[in-house]
């Protein structure tokens, strides 16, 4: 049992499945969001909770979360440059972006802050520390449980090795600042990564995979390697049948089901 309703909820029937269609936050209408009005129909009903920004669950509330069984909202309240992908940005800069306050006013289950460290500037990483603590502890305050994202400078250019470190450490960070889950980059040897860190850790998916099948079988490999579950964005909403997918992954992370034959059943490929 966890210390908030909404975190037994999220675990209930297994690993969580969360869809990201927070992109747009960062780097504007990306393919697969690009069209506001149609997005809600992406998401599916039966998921346990979708990341978005405050303007789009003001826009989305009454379509995707109207109902009791529906997704719980995650909402992302600090910004960061190391997102912005398009501007191709690395320093890390971190600011908080909305408050708890308001993000309980609107009715979200649900707060995510990111954290990076390592950025090459020690006053970045003692404010990002700052930011996030900062956040975490008003909407522990408020009653709202947190979602502590780790994400590395960089990413792309970090060896195996330095993945895996920088994650091991980061997770554990923020644990220690106070996360009640933690959403960060799968690695090798994770295992380790979920031993040093108590709290569940959630997988990303990141770039969108070469099939919906090979994205089928990143979901169940993340899972088997001790992942809480799983959060992913590009995979769902980039591919042609974004609803199947996601009972397809519905199906391997809570049914066991093999990927294979999970995306057999929903004419995935």
């Amino acid at each position: 049992m966890y210390q908030y309703p909404a975190l037994n909820r999220f675990f209930s029937t297994g690993p969580a499945v969360i869809v990201a269609i927070d992109h747009g936050l960062f780097d504007g209408p990306i393919p697969g969001l690009d069209n506001v009005k149609t997005l809600g129909n992406k998401v599916c009903s039966d998921i346990d909770g979708v990341l978005l920004s405050p303007g789009m669950f003001r826009y989305m509330k009454d379509k995707v979360f109207a109902h009791r069984n529906s997704p719980q909202a995650v909402v992302r309240i600090n910004w960061s440059t190391i997102y912005c992908f398009t501007f191709n940005y690395h320093s890390g800069d971190t600011v908080a972006a909305f408050s708890p306050e308001e993000i309980q006013e609107m009715g979200a289950s649900f707060v995510l802050a990111s954290l990076s460290l390592k950025t090459g500037n020690e006053a970045v990483d003692a404010e990002n520390v700052r930011v996030f603590a900062e956040l975490s502890s008003r909407a522990h305050t408020l009653g709202l449980p947190v979602i502590g994202e780790y994400f590395p400078v960089n990413d792309e250019a970090l060896s195996e090795d330095e993945m895996f470190e920088e994650i091991k450490i980061g997770t554990r960070v923020l644990f220690e600042l106070g996360a009640d889950v933690i959403k960060t980059f799968h690695t090798r040897d994770f295992d380790k990564v979920v031993k040093g860190c108590p709290v569940p850790i959630l997988t990303l998916g990141g770039k969108r995979a070469p099939s919906d099948l090979a994205a089928l079988e990143m979901a169940e490999t993340q899972i088997q390697s001790g992942s809480a579950g799983i959060v992913f964005g590009r995979n769902v909403i980039q591919s042609a049948k974004p609803i199947e997918l996601q009972k397809a992954i519905l199906d391997v992370l809570k049914n066991k089901m093999p990927s294979k034959e999970a995306a057999k059943k929903y004419g995935l490929k």
